[in-house]
């Protein structure tokens, strides 16, 4: 059903219909900024990725089948910004993954010591996603925050699924191997993982 109402949207869209894209805009906008500031973790830049990302989309709109899933080829765009973003500044800033839940959960309610326990579990996350290589952190935030499939990744990523099979192994052992080496130091934190 969401294929056949993206396929009317490409469609519309591709005749120049503004307010069809202005919808796809707004039904994968919110993933792929999610996605590049998971990448990227800071905001500024995955603001822009996101805006860069809809205007390479519109322009090569005319080359996507109506058929075709929009929100793996509009991934790939925006982790090959994302990329290009990190490689130009060589920046990785360390700042909380918490923002990426409260745009999920933004009207929950918790306690100030359940708050405080998951910015410290987000905290040590963040800390550990930095110590992986680009190509595996970026497997590992479209599995698991992105919930794409493998075949997805492969095609976003543009490698054979056997290679994001490869960068999703290595990139969990290295980040169980990390939070354990965290959990020594900060036994609290590092537990729940």
């Amino acid at each position: 059903m969401a294929e056949s109402a993206d396929a009317a949207l490409i469609s519309q869209a591709q005749s120049g219909d503004v307010a069809a894209f202005e919808a796809l805009y707004k039904k994968y906008s919110t993933m792929v900024f999610r996605t590049a500031y998971a990448i990227l973790r800071d905001r500024y830049a995955a603001e822009e990725v996101t805006q860069e990302c809809f205007v390479r989309a519109y322009r090569g709109l005319a080359r996507v089948q109506a058929c075709d899933s929009l929100g793996p080829w509009l991934h790939r765009i925006a982790v090959n910004l994302s990329y290009n973003w990190w490689r130009q500044t060589h920046r990785y800033r360390l700042l909380p993954l918490d923002s990426l839940t409260v745009l999920e959960h933004s009207a929950r309610t918790e306690s100030p010591q359940a708050a405080l326990y998951r910015a410290e579990v987000n905290d040590a996350l963040a800390q550990a996603l930095d110590t992986l290589g680009f190509d595996q952190k970026v497997a590992l935030i479209l599995f698991y925050l992105g919930g794409f499939s493998l075949e997805e990744i492969a095609y976003i990523l543009d490698c054979p699924v056997g290679t994001v099979k490869s960068r999703l192994h290595y990139g969990r052992s290295k980040l169980r191997r990390t939070l354990e080496q965290m959990q020594r130091t900060l036994p609290e934190v590092a537990y729940e993982f």
